[in-house]
């Protein structure tokens, strides 16, 4: 796989923080690979609390509640089908192609994890694999196919990750 920049902020306290990191980075490569990414590429990643996300959620969408995940895109992909060219896709001055950002509220998987009966690696791992599938252009915006579509890309991809497969 070719490069992947990851510019991770925590703006929340763990003392977990080097395993987190490291599963959001597995998790982000493992993405990467699994879609036939190949092109060097910038990934921000926020990893927060529920008021932080909230915030987020509210500034950005409206919702003035928190929530797992926030997935913010750079270009509108098509799910599945990566461009054969990229060129127009990197940023001049780094030669990486900006994908997105993502916000993780540390608290909200946590609290999933616990919810679900499985670890919060899972958890964190799970919510960066499906948020780099909406960067790279997948969405569950209907209960049918597309839905199905992200849900079976996510399964496939976390069953190659350790700790992460259910």
């Amino acid at each position: 796989m070719k490069q992947v920049k990851i510019n991770m902020t925590f703006a929340c306290f763990t003392i977990k923080q080097p395993v987190i990191a490291a599963i959001i980075r597995k998790a982000i490569e493992a993405t990467l690979a699994a879609e036939n990414i190949t092109v060097p590429c910038e990934i921000n990643v926020l990893v927060t609390d529920d008021n932080g996300i909230r915030a987020i959620n509210s500034a950005s969408r409206k919702i003035n509640k928190a929530t797992d995940v926030l997935s913010f895109p750079m270009f509108q992909l098509t799910a599945g089908q990566p461009p054969e060219n990229w060129d127009e896709y990197l940023d001049p001055e780094t030669g990486l192609c900006p994908l997105g950002d993502m916000a993780i509220s540390l608290e909200r998987a946590t609290a999933q994890a616990k919810a679900f009966g499985h670890s919060q690696r899972r958890e964190v791992g799970y919510l960066t694999i499906h948020s780099m599938l909406h960067l790279l252009g997948y969405d569950h915006l209907d209960e049918g196919v597309q839905k199905q579509q992200m849900r079976s890309r996510e399964e496939a991809i976390a069953k190659s990750i350790p700790g992460v497969h259910r």
